[in-house]
């Protein structure tokens, strides 16, 4: 189509009025945006370390406010309190946080071996398969991956959950009752099962293989999607990039972390070969996979209704998978 006679014009008309729109807005004052602040909860050796070894934790174009919680829980509380924009915790325990109300959503996470989740069971134990947990006291953390492997362990051998005991015990407390003998068995993850087993001759008579998705999800607060949202998008970007460094530094990874959690070099290392944890994306496959968890943990009681869970996973921030530098 033929140029019209006057389009020369009309450039130099709006490219007049871009000149005159820029030297307005140069001679307005500048507005300084105030500095982002993410308030993030960690536990000792988590995120906050790896970002740290990694490298991934330098010139951040933001502020982070770390506080340290010695378990997922009470990080969940935070996040619904307000007092926390970014955290982590389990696939289940982030359900069971979003069916009470919580303002929450998951953003990305990191996918373990579902192997790296047991039941253990004393070493002197008469108990050598799932099928001898019929009749049991068995010990796990009470809405998460303790209870859930318990449960879809004993669905799987054929015992009613009604047909053993469950024992609602924090890890500390539960490893305490395992040696002890007042527990029959407990269900938990690594590096517990690392250091039960080589520290305390624990063996593992079943784990989360096909049970179970091995899902920690990196969790942000409704507000702060909204508010700051730039910032969270890049943490999680370079909490990808540092957790894809640690799986070609094992060593290095354990041996720091050693440092921090005082746990022992050689279980560290033991459980990150375990876990071979990687980045993932929040797909299709992902929502499909804790959807039929949690109607399996519906089954079992363990969430009190069906969930969802397409509303407390957030696809938005899922980029491709980041590559290691």
């Amino acid at each position: 189509m033929p140029l019209r006679s006057d389009a020369p014009c009309l450039t130099r008309r709006r490219t007049a009025a871009w000149l005159a729109a820029a030297l307005v807005l140069s001679a307005a004052p500048a507005v300084v945006a105030e500095p982002v602040v993410l308030r993030v909860g960690d536990q000792k050796g988590g995120n906050r370390s790896l970002l740290e070894i990694s490298g991934y934790g330098k010139d951040l174009p933001y502020t982070i406010v770390w506080s340290e919680f010695p378990a997922a829980a009470p990080i969940l509380e935070a996040l619904n309190a307000g007092a926390l924009d970014v955290g982590y915790t389990g696939d289940l325990s982030l359900l069971t946080a979003y069916a009470a109300g919580a303002p929450i959503k998951a953003i990305g996470g990191i996918k373990s071996d579902p192997r790296s989740q047991a039941i253990l069971v004393r070493e002197e134990s008469p108990i050598r398969s799932a099928a001898d947990l019929k009749g049991k006291r068995l010990a796990g953390t009470r809405g998460g991956w303790g209870q859930f492997l318990i449960d879809a362990t004993l669905e799987k051998a054929g015992i009613k959950l009604e047909d053993a005991t469950f024992a609602p015990l924090n890890p500390v407390d539960a490893k305490v009752a395992l040696v002890a003998g007042s527990v029959d068995a407990w269900a938990v993850w690594e590096p517990y099962v690392s250091f039960a087993t080589l520290q305390d001759k624990a063996r593992v008579i079943a784990d989360g293989e096909g049970l179970t998705p091995t899902i920690t999800f990196v969790v942000a607060s409704d507000s702060a999607i909204a508010t700051k949202r730039a910032a969270v998008q890049d943490l999680l970007e370079r909490l990808n990039r540092a957790r894809l460094w640690s799986l070609d530094h094992l060593p290095e990874y354990a041996r720091s972390t050693a440092a921090l959690t005082r746990l022992p070099e050689n279980v560290l290392l033991a459980a990150y070969s375990a876990q071979r944890t990687s980045p993932i994306g929040i797909d299709d496959g992902v929502v499909q996979e804790v959807q039929e968890a949690a109607d399996r943990a519906t089954r079992y009681g363990i969430l009190g209704k069906r969930l969802d869970v397409s509303r407390v996973l957030d696809r938005s921030f899922t980029a491709p998978a980041p590559n290691a530098n």
